[in-house]
C-alpha cells in the first residue's frame, strides 16, 4: 500500500474544474454577505522553481511585470467590491499566498495591503496570514507587516541540510534559512510556522529529526511536515526522482511521534501546534467546544474569494480559478490572459457542485483534521448519518482507522448505526492515530467516480515536465 497517493488539501482537484458558460459572481455575491469570509491574494512570483513544485508560480519577472499585474488585482478588487457592498460583506481571514509574496519589492507589498483595505472589509480581529522563504526574509518587509496587522507568517524552510536543499532544487542554502527564522522570531508576530519536507533523496530518520529540533530551538508555535510529491511536471520529474513512499512513511512515523513527545499537538497529518503558545495566536471561535480546548470551526461550507491568478474561489456551490497550469509557459499564458481581463465578474473556469459533491467534500475537509466530522452537525446539514452515506468509514472504522469520540475520549459506541446515541450528540467521528498517517490514501477514496474521472481524463493529455500536448487545452 502506497500511503501517499494525492494531498487531498481540497475537494475537487484543480484538474476536475472544467469551461463554465453564462455564470456571474453578481449572482453569488449574495452568499458573502456579512462576517466570517475568506479572502485570499495569490503572488504567483518565485525566485526560481523548486524542483518538487506543481503549484501555479513564475520566475524571471521584473518589477515592471509585478506591477502590471498588481494593475490587474486592483482592478478586480475594485469589481468585487461593487457588488459586495451591497451586502455588508466582511472578511474574518485575510492570507497573501505564492508562488514568493515577499519578492514584490517593499513599495509593492504596501500597494498590494492598501489594494485590499481600499476594497475589502477586514473584520477587527481578522487573521492575516501571508507566505515567505529565507531569500526573500528581510527586516524592512517583516517590520512593514507587523504594522499592517499581519498575525501568521509561514515560512518554507524544508529542511537545514545543505544537500537535502539541494536534492529539492531549493533557492536557498540552511545558513540562509536559520538567518531568516531567527529574524522572523524577533518580528514579534503571534504565530510563525514553517514547512518541512520529508521521504528527500539521502535524507535520514536521523538528519530529518535534527531539522526539526532545531526548529523547535527557535521556538517556532507551528511545524507543517509534508511528504515530497513529485507529480505534474514538476522538475523533478524530468529527472527521473522518485520518492520511496516505504522509507518515507517511516520518517513520518517516528518524527509524528517525535514533535507529540516534545510538545506539539498534532491536527492533521501535516499540521503540528506547540501547545504552549508563546504569544497565544489568534484562534477563531467556532460552533462548539471539541476536545484539548480546540473549537469546531465548519470548513465545509466556508467561503472564501480569491484576487489574482491562480487563486481559488468557494461561494456556495461554486467553486472556480484560472485553468490548472505548472510549467512556466503554461503560467505565463494564463497570467497574460489575466491581466488583459475586462470583467472579472464573468467565471469562465471551474465546477458547480451536486449535493452528493458537497457531502464529500464536507467529510473530506472535516475528517482529515481534528477534530474530525461533527456527527450530530452532519446529520443536521444532510438529513442522514454519515456512515448510511459513506459506508466505507464503517471499514475504515474496522481497520483501527477511525474511531468516534466524545470529550477527546473514545466514545463507547463503535460506529454510527449501532443503536447507541443514534443522533451522535457531542460525538465525533476521527481519525485514530495510524489513520491521520494514511490521509493521502484514505483521502482519495472519498472522491466520487465522476471527479476521479476528470482527473484522469485531465492526466491524459498532459505530459509530465513538457505541459499540455500542444492543441490540447481546448478540450477541458
Amino acid at each position: 500500500m502506497d500511503p501517499y497517493v494525492q494531498y487531498m488539501y481540497s475537494y475537487p482537484h484543480k484538474t476536475a474544474y472544467r469551461p463554465l458558460e453564462g455564470i456571474s459572481l453578481r449572482d453569488y455575491a449574495g452568499q458573502l454577505a456579512g462576517k466570517g469570509n475568506g479572502l485570499y491574494v495569490h503572488v504567483p512570483f518565485c525566485q526560481g522553481k523548486c524542483g518538487y513544485c506543481n503549484l501555479f508560480s513564475v520566475t524571471g519577472q521584473d518589477t515592471g511585470a509585478m506591477g502590471q499585474y498588481l494593475d490587474a488585482v486592483e482592478r478586480q478588487g475594485r469589481q468585487y467590491r461593487e457588488i459586495l457592498q451591497p451586502y455588508g460583506t466582511e472578511f474574518s481571514e485575510f492570507t497573501i499566498g505564492g508562488g514568493t509574496p515577499l519578492l514584490l519589492p517593499l513599495e509593492q507589498l504596501e500597494r498590494l495591503f492598501a489594494v485590499v483595505r481600499e476594497c475589502f472589509v477586514l473584520e477587527e480581529d481578522a487573521e492575516i496570514g501571508i507566505e515567505t522563504a529565507p531569500n526573500q526574509t528581510e527586516r524592512q518587509k517583516l517590520a512593514f507587516l507587523k504594522r499592517a496587522g499581519v498575525s501568521r507568517v509561514s515560512m518554507g524552510i524544508q529542511s537545514f541540510f545543505d544537500g537535502e536543499l539541494q536534492a529539492l532544487r531549493r533557492g536557498h542554502r540552511a545558513a540562509r534559512a536559520r538567518e531568516a527564522l531567527e529574524l522572523l522570531m524577533s518580528a514579534g508576530f503571534p504565530c510563525v510556522n514553517v514547512d518541512f519536507i520529508y521521504g528527500i533523496p539521502g535524507q535520514t530518520v536521523d538528519s530529518l529529526q535534527k531539522s526539526l529540533k532545531e526548529a523547535i530551538g527557535f521556538g517556532v508555535d507551528e511545524i507543517f511536515l509534508y511528504p515530497l510529491y513529485v507529480k505534474h511536471g514538476a522538475g523533478l520529474v524530468r529527472e527521473g526522482v522518485v520518492p520511496d513512499p516505504d522509507y518515507a512513511y517511516l520518517q513520518y512515523r517516528e518524527m509524528s511521534g517525535y514533535l507529540r513527545s516534545e510538545g506539539f499537538r498534532q491536527d492533521s497529518m501535516r499540521r503540528f501546534v506547540q501547545k504552549r503558545r508563546r504569544g497565544g495566536g489568534h484562534q477563531a471561535d467556532g460552533q462548539q467546544a471539541v476536545p484539548h480546548g480546540r473549537k469546531f470551526s465548519e470548513c465545509g461550507f466556508g467561503t472564501s474569494l480569491a484576487l489574482g491568478c491562480g487563486g481559488r474561489s468557494y461561494v456556495g456551490n461554486l467553486h472556480f480559478c484560472t485553468p490548472y497550469a505548472v510549467t512556466q509557459e503554461g503560467c505565463l499564458e494564463q497570467l497574460r490572459h489575466f491581466e488583459a481581463t475586462k470583467d472579472f465578474l464573468a467565471v469562465g473556469h471551474g465546477i458547480l457542485l451536486s449535493q452528493e459533491e458537497q457531502k464529500r467534500r464536507y467529510v473530506i475537509r472535516h475528517l482529515l483534521i481534528r477534530p474530525g466530522i461533527n456527527l450530530e452537525r452532519y446529520r443536521d446539514l444532510f438529513g442522514t448519518p454519515v456512515g448510511e452515506d459513506f459506508p466505507v468509514l464503517g471499514d475504515w472504522a474496522r481497520e483501527g482507522w477511525l474511531r468516534r469520540e466524545t470529550d477527546g475520549r473514545e466514545a463507547d459506541a463503535v460506529w454510527p448505526g449501532d443503536g447507541k446515541n443514534p443522533e451522535g450528540k457531542g460525538e465525533f467521528l476521527a481519525l485514530t492515530e495510524e489513520g491521520m498517517g494514511l490521509s493521502d490514501y484514505l483521502g482519495p477514496m472519498l472522491a466520487s467516480e465522476e471527479v476521479r474521472g476528470k482527473m484522469r481524463e485531465w492526466e491524459a493529455i498532459y505530459e509530465p515536465g513538457d505541459g499540455f500536448v500542444p492543441g490540447e487545452p481546448e478540450k477541458l
